[in-house]
């Protein structure tokens, strides 16, 4: 099973403190340490931990960064063959702030992340025989986006699209897409509402865009879940009840764990079931790819679940 990821390569820098601060407040935090992070390299690794052969399509500056993440990969067995050097430019930078309650805020600077162009992508596309599904978030060039979309789609691969950080896409993206996963915030940005008070919210944004194309809606809700919209019917996919303490990547984890089981044959609903077990164990541990589990642990989690 092959998924490619194109996406971010972000160097997260996390400070853990009481609480988040607010605006004009200084906090003096804790320990102050580094991980290899990045949206799109985040789901990358949580794909290749639970057994897909992932290869990586993005852009790393020419600094100790890029060389860091680019290596980082590598001990995972991702394909980095793909991943530009762009000596001119930095590498993507996450600044990440982790409350008491495992709470996180972060503010992104994308550097080398949006010198990718749909020629790179094209290019490195057409260079892979085979693969079985297409995952990307939000963090390059949309063209890029579209551009790995609309290749995916017509050599029969599955799109699967994390729209974060969240903004309006035109339908001849979403059509190309087969599942769409937002978070709760991230639906309410896109479908222009204000907020999502009640589950009745939820299903009329929803269904907006389900009606610009979309053929499969998944929104990711923390330690409430997930729901499944898929025109017809909505599923609930619960989450597993653990001890949080630091959610970032979480959500990067059940997209990556989502196209393996895609990738293995699963429904849509089984695939979710994995994915939320994989994002639960990830809450449990600091940082973003050091959270990630492997395969191993996934199922010994899921069997312990069942057994209870």
């Amino acid at each position: 099973m092959h998924v490619i990821v194109v996406g971010s390569l972000n160097m997260d820098l996390v400070v853990r403190i009481p609480q988040i601060p607010r605006p004009g407040e200084t906090l003096l935090g804790g320990v102050f340490k580094t991980f290899p992070g990045g949206k799109g390299a985040n789901q990358a690794v949580a794909a290749a931990r639970l057994g897909a052969h992932v290869t990586m399509i993005g852009c790393v500056g020419g600094d100790a960064f890029g060389r860091e993440m680019r290596d980082t990969l590598i001990a995972e067995d991702i394909d980095t063959t793909h991943i530009l050097v762009h000596p001119e430019s930095a590498t993507g930078v996450a600044l990440i702030q982790v409350d008491a309650a495992g709470q996180n805020s972060i503010a992104v600077a994308s550097g080398a992340n949006f010198q990718l162009t749909s020629a790179d992508v094209e290019s490195a596309m057409q260079a892979i025989e085979k693969f079985d599904v297409l995952v990307m978030p939000l963090e390059t060039p949309l063209e890029t986006i579209y551009t790995a979309a609309k290749i995916a789609s017509q050599r029969g691969a599955k799109v699967l699209l994390n729209p974060a950080p969240a903004q309006m896409l035109k339908p001849d993206l979403l059509e190309l897409v087969d599942v769409l996963l937002p978070n709760e915030h991230e639906v309410a940005l896109m479908t222009r509402q204000p907020a999502l008070q009640s589950a009745a919210d939820l299903q009329t944004a929803a269904q907006k865009l389900l009606s610009l194309g979309v053929k499969n809606l998944m929104v990711t809700m923390g330690s409430q879940g997930a729901i499944l919209f898929d025109g017809k019917t909505e599923s609930n996919i619960p989450a597993c009840p653990v001890q949080a303490v630091d959610t970032t990547a979480a959500g990067d984890c059940f997209v990556g764990a989502l196209a393996v089981g895609l990738c293995e044959g699963r429904s849509l609903l089984a695939a979710a079931e994995f994915a939320s077990a994989a994002a639960a164990i990830s809450v449990t541990r600091d940082g973003a790819q050091p959270s990630l589990p492997r395969r191993e642990e996934v199922m010994q989690f899921m069997n312990e679940r069942k057994s209870k």
